[in-house]
């Protein structure tokens, strides 16, 4: 039945290569035609299985589903249960040692902040030393000019003291000289 020049492949019974064509339906009487068919259903229903397969997908992806869910509650009842115990007893006890660390960091920030306000006023002081030092320097540089100028004008007003006190006494020495001529006459 199988021959070379045949169009179907020589794979599987002979019986069912047989059946396979559909060409060869025609030429058959209806009885057989209705027998062909019936064990064409007869042999995709045993041998084609892609009905079982999608069936068992679904229950597989069923299956997984509820199974992955039931997981999923199992990891978040964990959670919740880890989590409210970190409340009741982790977090007391971080808080308290929070609020002892904390006092004691407190008080080494008021220190630090103590020192660091007199470290600025010693600054401070130091600055205003400096400035001090500085306007007396320039009052310094500008009083030894300035005694220098009254030094010489005292010179120049004493110079010209003495030259009018020379000049009142010449004066005086002439006046006198000629009082005396003005009483002897």
């Amino acid at each position: 039945m199988s021959s070379s020049n045949s169009p179907v492949k020589s794979t599987g019974s002979p019986f069912i290569q047989s059946l396979k064509p559909r060409d060869n339906l025609a030429s058959m009487g209806s009885s057989t035609q209705l027998i062909i068919k019936d064990i064409g259903e007869i042999h995709s229903r045993l041998l084609d299985h892609r009905p079982v397969i999608q069936g068992e997908t679904r229950y597989f992806i069923k299956e997984f589903e509820e199974k992955r869910g039931l997981r999923e509650m199992r990891v978040l009842e964990n959670l919740r249960n880890s989590i409210s115990e970190t409340n009741e007893h982790d977090l007391p006890k971080c808080t308290d040692v929070m609020q002892d660390q904390l006092a004691s960091v407190l008080k080494k920030l008021e220190t630090a902040n103590h020192t660091i306000h007199r470290l600025q006023q010693r600054e401070l002081e130091t600055a205003k030393e400096i400035a001090s030092r500085a306007g007396d320097q320039m009052m310094r540089a500008h009083w030894e000019p300035f005694m220098k100028e009254q030094e010489q004008r005292r010179r120049t007003v004493d110079e010209e003291h003495r030259k009018a006190v020379m000049r009142l006494k010449d004066q005086y020495v002439t006046m006198e000289k000629e009082l005396s001529k003005q009483i002897s006459f």
